[in-house]
């Protein structure tokens, strides 16, 4: 099979499931999404068994050996080496999402940022994301590797296939790995851009109208939102509360006058 690619659908033998979580383990690690031996990934297979990422492997060097399965309830079959600590999380969407085939749990660096200031990622700021994801919302703080952390997620699991954890990162689901894996990439692409966008004064939201129109063209991009999902629609222009702070970016002036200023202070220091 292909060395670094991951197929799309999830009808696969379990050897292609295990090679694909390899390299999904590699991506995440890559492209600095993990880092050590953080993250964790899974893949429910056909006969409702579960193929679970190791604790205490790095994701960016898994071999498909490594690899642990389980039974429905999360118990190992055959194998002496545990889970990741984070399994509940992954046997919860499972449990609750019959749709979901995969799960995918890392720290992108963007994307934590905003899940560590206590902010969702729920603007309509992106046509890609309000088609694929509708909007990101933030979960409170659950201690990792605890039952703690999968009641926080517990009320947004069913809704959304992306969900920011209160200094943590971040969780995706999808009907297949490759989806989950996208989700994402999609996550904290959305995060680089909205830090982007209010660095330099703050985005232009799209409108109501402009968001109903996507969240129409679904089917026609194949997106798979959650059936029982009673989605809050992302915050749009009109409903986007008034800036707490009108100053917008900083000029060319405010900078020349905050480094005069600094220089001005450090000569009366020295």
């Amino acid at each position: 099979m292909p060395e670094d690619v991951i197929a799309r659908g999830h009808h696969k033998s379990e050897d292609q499931h295990r090679h694909e979580l390899c390299v999904a383990g590699r991506w995440l690690y890559e492209r600095g999404y993990i880092v050590a031996c953080e993250g964790n990934l899974s893949v429910r297979l056909a006969d409702g068994r579960v193929l679970a990422t190791p604790a205490g492997y790095s994701k960016g060097n898994l071999a498909p050996g490594d690899l642990v399965l389980l039974n429905s309830c999360g118990h190992t079959l055959g194998d002496t080496r545990p889970p990741s600590t984070e399994f509940l999380m992954h046997l919860l969407f499972y449990r609750l999402r019959p749709d979901v085939q995969a799960v995918c749990h890392a720290h992108p660096p963007h994307a934590t940022g905003f899940a560590s200031a206590g902010r969702a990622l729920d603007h309509a700021i992106l046509p890609e994301v309000v088609v694929s994801l509708g909007k990101v919302p933030l979960a409170p703080y659950g201690t990792p590797g605890t039952e703690e952390l999968a009641v926080t997620l517990e009320p947004f699991v069913p809704h959304y296939n992306a969900i920011l954890m209160a200094n943590h990162g971040a969780v995706t689901c999808g009907p297949d790995l490759l989806t989950a894996f996208f989700y994402m990439e999609t996550v904290e692409h959305l995060a680089r851009v909205t830090l982007v966008a209010e660095m330099l004064g703050g985005a232009s939201l799209l409108s109501r109208t402009d968001v109903e129109v996507l969240v129409a063209s679904r089917p026609r991009y194949g997106a798979m939102l959650p059936e029982s999902a009673q989605q809050e629609m992302p915050i749009t222009s009109e409903s986007a509360p008034p800036p707490s702070d009108s100053r917008g970016p900083l000029t060319r002036a405010d900078l020349e006058a905050f480094l005069e200023e600094f220089v001005r202070r450090e000569r009366i220091r020295q």
